[in-house]
């Protein structure tokens, strides 16, 4: 019972990071909500300046995503993210990654490093109009086909999570 003791005192902060990390690493999953709101117009710029009108995503199933550089979950959620666009964009499934905070140069080098290829942007107005305050990242909203907000999610997505909420709504012409 000493040794264990000793052990506990001389390795107290390594324990502790080791449990920090693991928290941090096996979060809770996310909470969903159901929506069910029509979407108000928005737009948003791209790192090379263009812009981006909620109009020219109508017909597609869309997933707003907002998230920062410096957020881990973020970082973990992008892959699976990535992936399915890359299966799923030919049936109109498309990603909005808006930034809350990044300037366009971060947003356009990280998702370049990375290699995505769905859209990042930078936030605007009225897409905090359009979506609400975000108050964590990540935060995401699946909007259907028709402009409704179907769904938020709060927190870290997976693949199962997006199977479950988006293919429903890509499955509807």
């Amino acid at each position: 019972m000493k040794s264990l003791l000793n052990f506990l005192k001389k390795h107290a902060v390594t324990l502790l990071l080791i449990g920090l990390v693991t928290y941090i690493w096996f979060r809770p999953l996310a909470t969903v909500t159901d929506e069910h709101r029509l979407a108000a117009p928005y737009s948003v710029r791209l790192p090379d300046g263009q812009l981006l009108s909620s109009e020219s995503l109508k017909g597609k199933v869309v997933l707003v995503n907002f998230w920062a550089t410096w957020c881990p979950y973020c970082r973990k959620e992008m892959p699976a993210i990535a992936e399915f666009w890359r299966q799923h964009q030919a049936e109109g499934f498309e990603v909005l990654a808006v930034s809350v905070d990044d300037p366009p140069e971060k947003i356009a080098a990280y998702m370049q490093d990375a290699g995505y290829g769905f859209t990042a942007a930078t936030m605007d107005q009225t897409v905090l109009n359009t979506f609400g305050s975000v108050s964590t990242v990540p935060t995401s909203f699946i909007v259907d086909r028709d402009g409704i907000i179907r769904h938020k999610i709060a927190g870290q997505l997976h693949g199962g999570r997006l199977d479950d909420l988006v293919l429903p709504l890509l499955a509807k012409q």
